[in-house]
């Protein structure tokens, strides 16, 4: 049920490569993982069809939070699912929220049109498996703080030592240089 037109041209290869992403396998794992987190049985394939379906209410998602930290959403928002898609749509963006809150980065996060129209299912995937990652449900162990606490002595002997970001090396630099043609202004 898409409201949008048929992107064609550049919209339509850069729609192809964003399609292209969408692993099958990862948002298996991830309506898995909400079904053993809300504990209900539902069809967990990973085509983009099922996963989109199974999501699009926001239902779902609504629980997957509430199940993580309770009460995170009123369960009256969602006790019926609605039928009218901006109530879908505000029950996605609710969950957004409170996933952002467990500590999903926002480059990890998804839009609401992401997923209610199907738009990059890949994103939506992606913060998924990151809060998944947050509550230690699978995926890489996130890194903790790695303090370091240097002497004086250490960060004096840095001082000593020209980088060549610093923009010289022995002497060598790239004053007038002139890469391509140069900029010619006439009168």
């Amino acid at each position: 049920m898409a409201y949008r037109a048929t992107k064609s041209g550049l919209a339509a290869e850069a729609q192809g490569k964003i399609r292209g992403k969408y692993d099958q396998g990862e948002a298996e794992r991830a309506l898995t993982f909400i079904s053993q987190k809300i504990g209900e049985s539902f069809s967990t394939s990973g085509d983009m069809d099922n996963f989109q379906n199974q999501l699009k209410n926001g239902v779902k998602l609504c629980k997957l939070v509430n199940s993580i930290k309770a009460g995170s959403v009123p369960e009256k928002k969602y006790a019926t699912p609605p039928t009218m898609s901006f109530k879908q749509m505000e029950l996605i963006g609710l969950a957004i929220d409170k996933m952002k809150q467990q500590g999903v980065p926002d480059h990890e996060m998804f839009a609401t049109v992401d997923l209610y129209e199907g738009q990059n299912l890949h994103q939506c995937v992606l913060g998924i498996s990151a809060l998944a990652r947050k509550v230690g449900a699978y995926g890489p162990k996130e890194a903790e703080a790695n303090k370091r606490d240097f002497t004086d002595e250490q960060l004096k002997a840095g001082q000593n030592i020209i980088g060549l970001q610093m923009g010289t090396n022995k002497g060598a630099n790239q004053s007038g240089m002139n890469i391509g043609n140069t900029r010619h202004i006439v009168d």
